[in-house]
């Protein structure tokens, strides 16, 4: 049976736009063997085009149709669920190349659906009340993501889960999202590997968004220790007998060569 592999790329393959050691050459060796990729990201500040041509300066060779963004699975969902309605997008970059087929509003008084991309500068006092407003009158909410951090080279960040958590508590509603750890991208992804979920093996950096989520949803999950990676989360997941934990554990994606050899064989 041949195994598919889905990756996450920050904190996975990159740590600010920068290989992290061994990423490369393990990712050029399982592209020579033809095994089947994806990659499933919840980076929301670049569009799928300006992450493929981040990787390529990184020296991965990446197409843009291989890259699943938060950003293009929320404009299919919106698309799908809001056709024709005015969608005010709240997020750190320029990420309109993913929005095909949603009318864009810079006004959120206009707005007719209002969607929340990754946290930064952007996410002012003013606009998160803006927000809450909104929610109050009962317009939609999607967020794209509800990780809760991202890793960078000072460290971790907050991200835009930091932010649900307390809108829906002061509205008392729960907003849809629409990436990891959502089925949607997972099963997006399979889909266009033409592989069964039990095919394919998602490897990422954060414990729940990435490798249980994508456990939930029926494929086989790796986490590697870079990245989010925090060694006593996953202690005190494993002291749970009763409770999910990653079906395998690297150290870094480097060693994914030898664990894809492993589980293929």
């Amino acid at each position: 049976m041949t195994l598919g592999l889905l990756l996450d790329i920050d904190g996975v393959m990159v740590t600010s736009w920068q290989a992290l050691p061994g990423a490369v050459d393990a990712l050029a060796t399982l592209d020579e063997r033809g095994v089947p990729r994806m990659f499933l990201t919840n980076t929301t500040s670049r569009s799928r085009t300006e992450i493929a041509c981040a990787l390529g300066k990184c020296g991965f060779d990446v197409a843009p149709e291989e890259i699943l963004t938060a950003a293009k699975l929320t404009a299919e969902y919106v698309s799908a669920n809001y056709p024709g309605k005015r969608v005010w997008v709240l997020n750190q970059g320029p990420i309109a190349e993913d929005m095909t087929g949603v009318e864009l509003t810079d006004d959120p008084a206009s707005a007719q659906v209002v969607v929340l991309g990754g946290a930064g500068s952007v996410f002012t006092h003013d606009a998160l009340s803006t927000v809450l407003e909104l929610m109050i009158a009962k317009v939609p909410v999607v967020a794209m993501h509800r990780s809760m951090t991202w890793s960078t080279a000072q460290g971790l960040k907050i991200d835009t889960g930091v932010y649900l958590e307390g809108l829906e508590k002061a509205v008392g509603r729960k907003i849809k999202a629409v990436g990891k750890p959502s089925p949607v991208g997972f099963r997006a992804a399979v889909d266009l590997m033409g592989l069964e979920p039990n095919q394919v093996v998602m490897v990422g950096d954060d414990m729940h968004n990435d490798v249980l989520g994508a456990q939930a949803s029926a494929l086989i999950g790796v986490l590697v220790r870079t990245g989010k990676f925090r060694a006593d989360a996953l202690r005190e997941l494993q002291r749970d007998e009763f409770g999910p934990v990653p079906d395998h554990i690297i150290d870094s994606v480097a060693d994914l060569p030898a664990l894809y050899d492993r589980l293929n064989g």
